[in-house]
Protein backbone atom coordinates (compact mmCIF):
# COMPACT_ATOMS: atom_id res chain seq x y z
CA UNK A 1 0.00 0.00 0.00
CA UNK A 2 0.88 3.64 -0.97
CA UNK A 3 0.39 7.02 0.97
CA UNK A 4 0.15 10.53 -0.39
CA UNK A 5 -0.77 13.52 1.28
CA UNK A 6 -2.03 15.86 -1.24
CA UNK A 7 -2.00 19.67 -0.68
CA UNK A 8 -4.89 22.01 -2.50
CA UNK A 9 -5.15 25.38 -3.50
CA UNK A 10 -8.84 26.65 -3.66
CA UNK A 11 -10.96 29.28 -5.57
CA UNK A 12 -11.99 31.59 -2.60
CA UNK A 13 -14.85 30.85 -1.13
CA UNK A 14 -14.85 27.17 -2.37
CA UNK A 15 -13.28 25.88 0.40
CA UNK A 16 -15.91 24.14 2.43
CA UNK A 17 -17.93 22.65 -1.11
CA UNK A 18 -14.12 21.32 -2.42
CA UNK A 19 -13.97 19.77 1.33
CA UNK A 20 -17.42 18.54 0.95
CA UNK A 21 -16.53 17.28 -2.54
CA UNK A 22 -12.77 15.19 -1.82
CA UNK A 23 -13.71 13.73 1.72
CA UNK A 24 -16.16 11.43 0.06
CA UNK A 25 -14.22 10.28 -2.98
CA UNK A 26 -12.61 6.82 -2.97
CA UNK A 27 -9.39 5.95 -1.57
CA UNK A 28 -9.48 9.50 0.52
CA UNK A 29 -8.92 8.26 4.07
CA UNK A 30 -9.01 11.78 5.62
CA UNK A 31 -9.32 15.17 4.46
CA UNK A 32 -8.61 18.65 6.75
CA UNK A 33 -9.23 22.21 6.10
CA UNK A 34 -6.19 24.09 6.82
CA UNK A 35 -5.20 28.21 6.91
CA UNK A 36 -1.72 29.20 5.54
CA UNK A 37 -0.55 28.50 1.83
CA UNK A 38 -3.01 25.45 1.30
CA UNK A 39 -6.07 25.28 1.95
CA UNK A 40 -6.78 21.88 2.48
CA UNK A 41 -4.65 18.64 2.83
CA UNK A 42 -5.91 15.24 1.61
CA UNK A 43 -4.36 11.68 2.59
CA UNK A 44 -5.00 9.03 -0.14
CA UNK A 45 -3.85 5.74 0.33
CA UNK A 46 -4.31 3.23 -2.71
CA UNK A 47 -1.82 0.14 -3.74
CA UNK A 48 0.99 2.33 -5.54
CA UNK A 49 2.08 5.67 -5.79
CA UNK A 50 1.49 5.42 -9.62
CA UNK A 51 -2.36 5.09 -9.03
CA UNK A 52 -2.50 7.64 -6.41
CA UNK A 53 -1.09 10.44 -9.30
CA UNK A 54 -4.07 8.99 -11.42
CA UNK A 55 -6.52 9.52 -8.77
CA UNK A 56 -5.45 12.95 -8.12
CA UNK A 57 -5.17 14.32 -11.79
CA UNK A 58 -8.38 12.54 -12.32
CA UNK A 59 -10.66 13.15 -9.69
CA UNK A 60 -9.23 15.72 -7.51
CA UNK A 61 -8.18 18.20 -9.92
CA UNK A 62 -12.08 17.96 -11.65
CA UNK A 63 -13.44 18.94 -8.15
CA UNK A 64 -14.95 22.55 -9.44
CA UNK A 65 -12.79 25.31 -7.47
CA UNK A 66 -9.16 23.25 -7.84
CA UNK A 67 -7.32 25.56 -8.69
CA UNK A 68 -3.64 23.88 -7.66
CA UNK A 69 -2.58 20.45 -6.32
CA UNK A 70 0.76 19.53 -4.81
CA UNK A 71 1.23 15.57 -4.18
CA UNK A 72 3.91 14.42 -1.35
CA UNK A 73 4.50 10.57 -1.24
CA UNK A 74 5.03 9.50 2.09
CA UNK A 75 8.12 7.65 2.94
CA UNK A 76 7.89 3.76 3.31
CA UNK A 77 10.82 2.79 5.93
Amino acid sequence: MATGYVLVNVEPGMEFSVFESVKGLDKVADATLLFGDYDLIIKVISEDMSSIAAFVVEKVRQVEGVSNTKTLAGAEI
